[in-house]
């Protein structure tokens, strides 16, 4: 109740700290001020799942598909495709007039180049990927896929909403090592970053693309008309919740991605500004273990924390002590969704006896090992977890050390598979779009790609065979079976801890239109009433 009495009071104090030009000019017509879920670090969209870098993605970059109504992949930068009889031979046809930011045309060998390189960073990717005997440019408007086997479905791959999407970039940066940071931003988006105005922790912006061809159809999720109705937009770094609130507030920014669930309650009184959810799937809290490091590469030391977690101490957080907006998934998928059950209902809703879980951590071989935690302080869905995890591995007997950072410090952190002792980490928490891990090829969290794939390394190679049954599954009994077979490893295992689902909420000025509800903050649509 402290905090949310110190926040509420704050976000009614003059702004401090960020530039307050005349009102006029702050709302002007032409410009669309944001504030972004956490600081952008990373620019490259294939080398992070971290969500603002695939919202700074979606302005700058275009998919060949796009994910539109009823979830179906439909063709975005694409004119259509064919597919061989047999299954192994995908050729897609690019639509006329597509350029890229510095002018030049996109071609179907940048297309070739860009999936190549977006096929060593993604799950879904990597998958197809494996099935992917060449990427080939037959014509400058022809990409030719050959596979080894038959993948149907290669197209909800290029498609997906998901943390890695399939952006086309320019053949000569996408040759860049999928593993190191491409030199340039050039897409062919509906607008262009603007380098020369970067700074990392306060500000950046983009102009729009005027070259951009949108197409005729109406914008779902991230297929249709993409049309960039405003000339700029400018992110505003703002990590304090009361500051961003009032930046809000007085028309000096005008859209807040994530708005803190204690603020909620007094921005929706406030006539000028309406907040929605952001979308309407919601959100999964997880808590992600490195298993490559000791002490958690022990999967019976993760069953027992796993067993210890209570999902109600995090999400009565993350929602401001909100009851209506969240509920238990002792799930590794979102609940609600097609063929998620919640299998981990057995361990996760018994009730919690501390000193039968003390002796278990002990049983599991625990050694005193220390335990760190990579806490964000500026994201507000995340910012109290590592406190609740903290408290529940002291009671557990585990040595803890909470290192509180900023997101992007977690961001760049976590890539190193170093032992604490050296600058490594044990686990961190984050938030995944329900839809971007809704089904077991997508669900990066679970994955067992090893040091391929996600931070934290999990390697299983039974989830990985059961991912390629699954893919080629004819029959919604034989999804089921698959679907509950990984579950059941996932949570025998323990990647990650669910600690439940949630709703997100954005908040806006009233007089902003057209904002498409979804797993991203979509720059196309919108207008100012």
């Amino acid at each position: 109740m402290q905090r949310r009495s110190l926040l509420r009071s704050a976000a009614l104090l003059p702004l401090a700290g960020l530039a307050r030009p005349a009102l006029a000019q702050a709302r002007r017509a032409g410009t669309l001020r944001f504030v972004p879920q956490a600081n952008l670090t990373v620019l490259d969209p294939i080398l992070t799942t971290a969500g603002v870098t695939a919202d700074h993605g979606y302005a700058v970059f275009d998919t060949l598909y796009g994910t539109g109504a009823d979830f179906r992949p439909t063709p975005q930068m694409a004119e259509g495709h064919e597919v061989s009889a047999d299954g192994r031979v995908w050729t897609i046809r690019l639509r006329e007039g597509l350029r890229f930011h510095d002018g030049e045309p996109v071609r179907a060998a940048d297309c070739a180049a860009s999936l190549a390189r977006w096929s060593k960073r993604d799950s879904f990717g990597q998958t197809l990927g494996a099935a992917v005997e060449a990427w080939e440019a037959p014509g400058d408007r022809e990409l030719r896929i050959r596979l080894s086997r038959p993948f149907p479905r290669l197209l909800s791959a290029l498609a997906y909403v998901g943390p890695i999407p399939a952006f086309i970039m320019p053949e000569r940066l996408a040759k860049t090592d999928p593993y190191k940071p491409v030199p340039e931003m050039v897409g062919s988006g509906p607008y262009r970053f603007l380098a020369d105005e970067f700074v990392s922790g306060a500000h950046a912006a983009y102009a729009r693309f005027d070259g951009y061809r949108p197409r005729d159809e109406a914008p779902v999720l991230n297929a249709g008309g993409k049309r960039a109705y405003f000339e700029r937009i400018e992110w505003k770094i703002i990590p304090d919740s009361s500051t961003a609130a009032s930046a809000l507030q007085s028309g000096e920014v005008d859209w807040w991605e994530f708005a803190d669930a204690d603020l909620v309650p007094m921005l929706a009184r406030d006539r000028a500004i309406r907040v929605q959810s952001y979308d309407p799937l919601g959100f999964m809290g997880f808590l992600r273990f490195n298993s490559h490091v000791p002490p958690f590469d022990n999967a019976a030391l993760k069953r027992v924390v796993l067993a210890a977690v209570q999902q109600a101490d995090y999400m009565a957080l993350v929602t401001g002590g909100d009851d209506k907006a969240w509920n238990t998934a002792y799930s590794m998928f979102p609940p609600g969704l097609p063929f998620v059950k919640p299998v981990g209902t057995d361990v996760m809703g018994a009730p919690k006896d501390f000193a039968k879980l003390r002796q278990a951590v002990k049983d599991a071989g625990y050694a005193g090992e220390k335990v760190v935690i990579l806490s964000p302080s500026d994201i507000p869905s995340l910012a109290p977890f590592g406190d609740v995890t903290a408290e529940m591995l002291r009671r557990l007997g585990m040595n803890v050390d909470l290192q509180v950072m900023d997101w992007g410090s977690v961001v760049q952190r976590r890539t190193s598979r170093e032992p604490v002792e050296k600058g490594g980490w044990s686990l961190f928490h984050t938030t995944w779009k329900s839809g971007s891990i809704a089904n077991p090829a997508l669900n990066t969290n679970i994955r067992g790609q090893g040091t391929s794939g996600w931070f934290g390394w999990f390697e299983n190679a039974r989830i990985e065979a059961l991912t390629r049954e699954w893919l080629e599954a004819a029959s919604d009994d034989e999804q089921q079976r698959l679907f509950d077979a990984i579950q059941a490893e996932a949570f025998d295992k323990v990647p990650v801890i669910p600690l439940g689902q949630f709703q997100q909420k954005t908040a806006l000025r009233a007089d902003l239109t057209g904002v498409l509800p979804g797993p991203a903050a979509f720059p196309w649509n919108i207008r100012r009433a």
